[in-house]
C-alpha cells in the first residue's frame, strides 16, 4: 500500500508543479476601450463640446482580460489665455469604485466644469490599469463653452434707408435662451429737415425662446426718413437663468 501511495503521489506532484509554473508564464493582453465618449453632462450629448458651471457626461466601454486596478481620467488645456475673472482649470482623479474593479467595466461620470475655466479646446486622457500591469490609454479633445455661445456672425455692412439689411449668427445656451435684444442707436448724428436719427430697441422671443441651439436669422427694416450716417447695432442675448451676453457691431445707413 505503501508503494502504490509513493507511485500515485508522484505524476500528482509533478501536475501540480507544472500547473503552477503554467500560472506564472500566463500573459494579458491589455485592456481594450470600444467606446469612448463625452460631452454635455445634462443631455448626455456625445458631441465633444460642454459649458463651463455645468458638467461633463464621459463614458467608456472597458473590455479587459484581467481586473482593471484603476482608471484615471486627466483633463488640461496648453496656452489658453486666461481672462479676467477665470482661473486656470486642470482635473485630475483616479477611481477605483468596486464597480470598476471587474473584467470588463462600463465607466460613466460626471465631471464639474468651474464657473470660472477659461473656454477653449482642452485634452483629455483616459488611463485603464489593469490586475496584470497592463495600462491602455485613450486620448481625446473636448471644447468648454461660455454658458452663451456665439459663432459664424454674419451682417451686412451697409444698407440704403428704407431696405432692410440681414443679420444671422448661431447661439448655443446651456440655459435655454430667453430672450435676444437687438439695439440699434447713434451718436454725433444731427437729424436733417424731415428726418430722424434712427433708435430701435426689439426684443426677439419666437422662434428662440427656451431653444439651447439655434441660428439667430433676420431681416431689419430701417425708415425711410433716418439720418444718413453709421449706427452702432448691439446684440443682447439672455438666458433662462438670467445670464446675459452683449457684443456690438457698426452698420452704415445710406441715402441710396
Amino acid at each position: 500500500m505503501h508503494r502504490i501511495g509513493q507511485k500515485l503521489l508522484l505524476p500528482f506532484l509533478v501536475l501540480v508543479f507544472f500547473s503552477c509554473q503554467d500560472d506564472e508564464d500566463i500573459t494579458f493582453d491589455p485592456p481594450v476601450v470600444s467606446t469612448f465618449e463625452m460631452g454635455e453632462g445634462s443631455t448626455h450629448s456625445t458631441e465633444p463640446v460642454a459649458y463651463r458651471g455645468k458638467d461633463i457626461h464621459m463614458e467608456a466601454t472597458i473590455l479587459a482580460y484581467a481586473n482593471v486596478e484603476s482608471i484615471k481620467v486627466s483633463i488640461h488645456a496648453h496656452d489658453l489665455e486666461v481672462g479676467e475673472g477665470e482661473v486656470e482649470w486642470d482635473f485630475e482623479e483616479v477611481y477605483t469604485d468596486a464597480k470598476y474593479l471587474v473584467k470588463n467595466p462600463e465607466f460613466h461620470e460626471h465631471i464639474d466644469i468651474p464657473a470660472t475655466a477659461p473656454a477653449g479646446e482642452y485634452h483629455v486622457e483616459l488611463v485603464i490599469t489593469d490586475a496584470a500591469g497592463n495600462v491602455t490609454e485613450m486620448e481625446g479633445h473636448l471644447e468648454i463653452r461660455e454658458l452663451i455661445h456665439v459663432g459664424g456672425f454674419e451682417m451686412d455692412a451697409e444698407v440704403v434707408r428704407g431696405e432692410d439689411f440681414h443679420v444671422e449668427f448661431l447661439i448655443g445656451a446651456a440655459n435655454g435662451i430667453h430672450t435676444i435684444t437687438v439695439d440699434i442707436h447713434a451718436h454725433g448724428l444731427t437729424a436733417g429737415a424731415g428726418e430722424v436719427v434712427w433708435e430701435m430697441e426689439e426684443v426677439f422671443e419666437e422662434g428662440y425662446h427656451e431653444l439651447s441651439e439655434v441660428e439667430f436669422h433676420e431681416h431689419i427694416d430701417v425708415p425711410a426718413n433716418v439720418t444718413a450716417g453709421e449706427y452702432h447695432v448691439m446684440f443682447i442675448i439672455e438666458d433662462e437663468d438670467g445670464n446675459e451676453v452683449e457684443f456690438d457691431t457698426h452698420i452704415d445707413v445710406l441715402n441710396e
